[in-house]
């Protein structure tokens, strides 16, 4: 029985593959965008960003809504930070978070909906 899903001649199309080689973006673009969609693949970071994408929070905050310890948090946070999808501000001894940009925001939601999407 043959696989509907693959070509059963091998025909190059050798002008499509040229448009988008010219247009392809390069090897550390695509590590980077790789690693952000690598840090959303994890369930905990989900939870943090989506709290995030509902209101500005402090540590102890997101520490008590996702029921772990702030040290874990504070790990968590970290690698969202690194991957600049989060920022921090400090308010005297209290660091709170928020979502770096509306980038992320529209990435957040556009999962949001694709995973509601029927």
């Amino acid at each position: 029985m043959k696989d509907c899903f693959i070509c059963e001649e091998n025909i190059i199309h050798e002008d499509n593959i040229e448009l988008i080689r010219n247009k392809m973006i390069d090897e550390n673009e695509i590590i980077k965008l790789s690693n952000v969609f690598k840090a959303l693949g994890d369930p905990t970071r989900i939870k943090i960003l989506y709290a995030l994408s509902l209101k500005e929070l402090c540590v102890c905050d997101i520490a008590n809504l996702i029921r772990m310890s702030q040290s874990a948090v504070s790990h968590q946070l970290r690698i969202l930070r690194n991957l600049r999808l989060v920022k921090y501000r400090k308010e005297g001894k209290i660091v709170f978070y928020s979502l770096n940009d509306q980038h992320v925001v529209t990435l957040f939601n556009q999962g949001i909906e694709h995973i509601k999407h029927d």
